[in-house]
């Protein structure tokens, strides 16, 4: 009996470490399978090419009219794949916003709905950086930004968005808030997509920076972040490799 339960110890003993390395070996090609190619620029044709999983589409309400830019961002936010999102085009000042749905303060995040509202109408001074009035790269790298957001958005509790409406009232918040989405666009694989962006939204408004948070920006104040900021961060981060050369 003492040899037969030795027996069994021995094999129970050897079957962790291949338990263990069959779950990290299907965790690994779980990290890889989510990972997303990095590119320069997308073009209206790049969805033949770069073909999305049809898995982004799921719980998402996606206008026709931005369906191919859309898609390519929702592949470079994997854990947005089951969140319900609503993408609707109405008149509004801000040429894209993303927030939660007005119950999600009470819900849990599995629960939740998000909404963002793309313009068709804004003022003229934004109607040059509508998403109509964009490049396709550019297009990417926006909506990448608002789905930051609601990345952000899905982590928190209830009582966040309460403290988000006061957060509104504050210019320095609000700066902090968008630098950081922008660093979590950049972080997701959305660095060159936002770079055009950054680029084309200051040649179209004629900024050279766009005011912000000072402790973010050694060359000056900025909300969004700048060209040169963007650029930094690409450079810096691991994930872009040869193509920052």
């Amino acid at each position: 009996m003492a040899s037969q339960k030795t027996h069994k110890a021995s094999i129970s003993y050897f079957r962790k470490p291949f338990s263990y390395l069959s779950m990290g070996l299907s965790l690994l090609f779980t990290i890889n399978s989510y990972a997303q190619k990095i590119v320069k620029k997308f073009n209206q044709d790049s969805i033949s090419v770069y073909l999305p999983s049809m898995t982004v589409t799921q719980n998402k309400f996606i206008p026709p009219e931005y369906d191919n830019a859309i898609k390519i961002a929702l592949q470079y936010y994997p854990e947005l794949e089951k969140v319900k999102i609503n993408i609707r085009i109405r008149k509004q000042s801000s040429p894209l916003a993303a927030r939660p749905n007005v119950l999600a303060v009470f819900r849990k995040a599995s629960k939740r709905k998000y909404i963002i509202t793309i313009s068709n109408k804004t003022s003229s001074k934004f109607s040059t950086i509508m998403l109509s009035n964009l490049s396709f790269n550019s297009q990417a790298g926006v909506i990448g930004h608002e789905l930051g957001h609601i990345c952000d958005y899905n982590k928190r509790y209830g009582l966040y968005f309460i403290k988000l409406l006061f957060m509104h009232l504050s210019k320095n918040k609000m700066d902090e808030f968008e630098y950081n989405t922008d660093m979590r666009c950049i972080e997701h694989g959305l660095g060159y997509q936002l770079l055009s962006w950054s680029k084309e939204v200051r040649l179209k408004l004629n900024l050279i920076q766009w005011k912000g948070i000072k402790q973010l920006h050694n060359n000056g104040r900025e909300r969004y972040m700048n060209p040169e900021s963007i650029m930094k961060e690409i450079e810096q981060n691991k994930i872009y490799g040869s193509l920052t050369n």
